[in-house]
């Protein structure tokens, strides 16, 4: 059998990448996705309101999310803000979810804002001769419309919040490069006969290559195809 022919050394680190990396990797990128749609959309709606003070404080808010490296804001929340107190103390998983919903939110938000503007105008004006209120209209006519058209960037951002989860591991939050990174430590350290051991870097940061190459690709193509379908 194949598995009987696989080094001893595979099987444990396989089995310590699938259960904790991995499953890291999908509990930072279902939390960050989560996060990035309600605020994204809150906020991508309300970008369309033709109040000043409002549209600014959103739009500072997209800048400057969607301006700095991700990276930079996962070290701000990781190490500058407890400096601001002891509440603001956050674990590697919390800090690199926080930062990826920053980052995802502003996305979303540009995204929806497109959205809603490209729905026509005569749609709200219709909505409103029904008797509905701002809300209403967007909660049963806009939204349900835009929603639609924002399938596909919300499937791209669904790969890239993917791949980024891999900046967790500069903080040591344990995701599949982290755990890929410590199985290599741990093969390649001092061995108990004095000798350093193998860190067999192709085949871990190979399989790591590939773990993700199985995710994205599908979802690239399925972001694709819902474009030529829905937009």
């Amino acid at each position: 059998m194949l598995v009987a022919t696989l080094p001893d050394w595979v099987e444990p680190v396989a089995r310590y990448m699938a259960t904790d990396g991995l499953k890291g990797t999908f509990r930072v990128a279902a939390i960050s996705l989560t996060g990035s749609l309600v605020i994204g959309v809150l906020l991508g709606t309300l970008l369309t309101i033709r109040f000043l003070p409002s549209r600014a404080a959103i739009r500072l808010y997209i800048e400057v999310w969607r301006g700095l490296p991700i990276l930079v804001t996962v070290f701000m929340i990781f190490f500058a803000l407890p400096k601001l107190g002891s509440q603001f103390r956050f674990t590697a998983f919390t800090s690199a979810s926080i930062a990826l919903t920053l980052w995802g939110s502003a996305q979303v938000a540009e995204a929806t804002r497109g959205a809603v503007q490209s729905i026509p105008r005569e749609q709200q004006e219709a909505a409103a001769a029904l008797g509905f209120g701002w809300v209403g209209r967007h909660a049963y006519v806009i939204l349900p419309q835009a929603l639609r058209r924002l399938l596909p960037p919300l499937v791209s951002l669904l790969v890239n919040i993917i791949q980024n989860t891999t900046l967790a591991q500069v903080i040591g939050a344990a995701e599949l490069l982290e755990t890929a990174e410590r199985s290599v430590e741990r093969l390649g350290g001092l061995q108990p006969d004095g000798s350093l051991g193998n860190p067999h870097y192709l085949p871990i940061f190979g399989a790591v290559m590939v773990v993700f190459f199985v995710i994205s690709f599908p979802l690239t193509r399925l972001a694709a195809y819902l474009e030529r379908r829905l937009v």
